[in-house]
């Protein structure tokens, strides 16, 4: 997907770029390096991807009706049915874009163009989503006093593996990110950071440091706001990721599991749901307190 996701929603309501611009908050919509207006070139630029219409289908729009996981039955908010044929479904879908294939390669390319653009126009309130969400890692390791605070909404995870979503697999060999960030101590290479099983379902294997953990010393400095639907695949194992950014000392890491707060039926794509807008008020306030501070 691309940033047209947060400029409205695919059955034609504001959408959360609206929203956080009523707030008076200058909004700058970033599209990944190779993707969408950060245009791809064919002689520069690695493999592409693209994603089908049943894999967003259960994924994202219709996994009540996939049941790949046990809260996906608790999935409501989407505006329509969700599958193929659908008016808001055939919308939504046809605003899919190819990406790159490598989250490495995207990874090294935020890292370059990232922080130049914070240079510019920093400092920030960094909101990333899902596979973006280690790219928001990287910006904030690489300019910690220009990033306030960030908002990761169900962040690409858990650590060190993939689970449920495929590619099921090893992944983020540097913990939560593709590419290495900063420890301490220092890490030579990404076997220098050691593992051990946190906890293990027959959904998925949680990771975590093995003691004493390295200390993500840049991300320590930036407070942060994990949010966590309650029908998406995300509500089975973000609290790794919690987790995982606390042990390594990123003290300042609150976790909003949206059924906890009364915000029901949302799935991963909670931003266009029914209900962004009580979603997105949520976030505001959480911004506006925390960066009061």
């Amino acid at each position: 997907m691309t940033g047209t996701n947060f400029l409205n929603t695919p059955d034609g309501r504001p959408g959360w770029g609206d929203f956080f611009l009523s707030k008076g908050y200058e909004v700058y919509i970033v599209d990944q390096p190779a993707r969408g207006r950060s245009a791809y070139q064919a002689n520069v630029d690695g493999p592409q991807s693209t994603v089908d219409t049943i894999t967003t289908e259960s994924l994202s729009t219709a996994a009540q009706r996939f049941r790949l996981w046990p809260q996906a039955k608790l999935h409501t908010q989407w505006p329509g049915n969700g599958s193929v044929g659908d008016a808001v479904f055939d919308s939504f879908y046809a605003s899919t874009v190819q990406s790159l294939a490598s989250d490495e390669e995207t990874s090294k390319k935020i890292k370059i163009a990232g922080p130049a653009l914070l240079d510019i126009i920093g400092p920030v309130v960094l909101l990333t989503h899902s596979q973006g969400g280690i790219l928001g890692w990287v910006l904030g390791d690489s300019r910690p006093s220009l990033v306030k605070s960030i908002v990761a909404l169900e962040p690409i995870g858990p650590p060190f593996i993939n689970v449920i979503i495929p590619p099921v697999g090893p992944a983020r060999p540097f913990g939560i990110t593709e590419i290495p960030v900063t420890y301490n101590p220092p890490l030579l290479s990404a076997s220098d950071l050691k593992t051990e099983i946190a906890s293990n379902s027959s959904l998925f294997t949680c990771f975590q440091q093995a003691s004493p953990p390295r200390k993500l010393i840049n991300l320590a400095k930036i407070p942060i706001l994990v949010v966590t639907s309650e029908a998406g695949a995300h509500a089975v194992y973000d609290d790794c990721t919690v987790n995982y950014l606390r042990q390594a000392g990123v003290g300042g890491v609150d976790h909003v599991k949206l059924a906890d707060v009364g915000i029901h039926g949302n799935g991963h794509m909670m931003f266009m749901e029914k209900n962004n807008i009580e979603i997105a008020e949520m976030i505001q306030s959480w911004i506006v307190k925390t960066n009061a501070k």
